[in-house]
């Protein structure tokens, strides 16, 4: 069990990537952490509370704030990093991949937000942290992204909406926008054409993502922002 002042973070997509990368960035500032995905294993850490499940279900969103709440006591960040990225040129996209998409990119975000959002009214403090794409802010030709485009780009949106209704109330609210970040998504391969994307000429790596969502939780007059972690992807090529 937490101490009565310990914080909490609830972060989604948490089994692999930057979601563990995230779970373990939260740990080290002293959270507590309740981890959540559909195939997460549970944690050694006693300050580590996993739970399975679909974030695009309310049903698992309701199971995770409560999780929280009864291990912890408290939400004092979140952070929406479940997320799917389907290329395709947009006349190819079907109705399944649209289904799909919106659901883990805008379902998932939605009630788990309002849920914490509600907890952290309760308290008069919390953060929300939106993982999305630099694809919103700078299309290419080279990586077809209109549904990353319409999902994340609303994401965008809204993490400013929820920054200026929130802003009087002790809520903050943020994204972070990522390039190409180095995972298991991403065969070896097409690391290097990957790279080449990125005015730096790399791919970023895990730790630059975990970075900027710490530097963001550790930044109490930083609310409304998009902070692009993208090799420079968004200021142009």
């Amino acid at each position: 069990m937490s101490t009565p002042d310990q914080k909490v973070a609830v972060v989604t997509g948490a089994s692999q990537g930057i979601g563990a990368g995230v779970v373990d960035g939260y740990r080290k500032l002293g959270y507590a952490v309740v981890a959540t995905s559909r195939g997460i294993a549970p944690s050694d850490d006693p300050y580590v509370l996993t739970v399975q499940g679909d974030i695009t279900d309310p049903a698992t969103a309701e199971r995770v704030a409560s999780a929280a709440i009864e291990r912890f006591g408290r939400i004092d960040a979140l952070v929406n990093n479940a997320g799917i990225f389907v290329s395709k040129p947009f006349h190819e996209y079907t109705q399944a991949d649209y289904d799909r998409v919106t659901s883990v990119n805008v379902a998932g975000f939605f009630r788990i937000t309002q849920l914490a959002i509600e907890q952290m009214l309760r308290q008069g403090s919390g953060h929300v942290v939106q993982i999305t794409t630099s694809l919103v802010d700078h299309a290419s030709s080279e990586v077809p992204s209109v549904l990353a485009s319409l999902t994340k780009g609303g994401l965008q949106s809204a993490t400013k909406a929820l920054a200026i209704e929130y802003a009087a109330r002790g809520i903050r609210s943020n994204a972070v926008s990522l390039g190409v970040i180095r995972t298991s998504m991403h065969p070896a391969e097409y690391h290097e054409t990957l790279g080449a994307l990125h005015p730096v000429g790399r791919m970023g790596e895990i730790q630059d993502a975990v970075g900027a969502v710490l530097y963001l939780e550790n930044a109490p007059f930083v609310t409304g922002e998009i902070l692009h972690v993208d090799g420079g992807q968004s200021a142009g090529h």
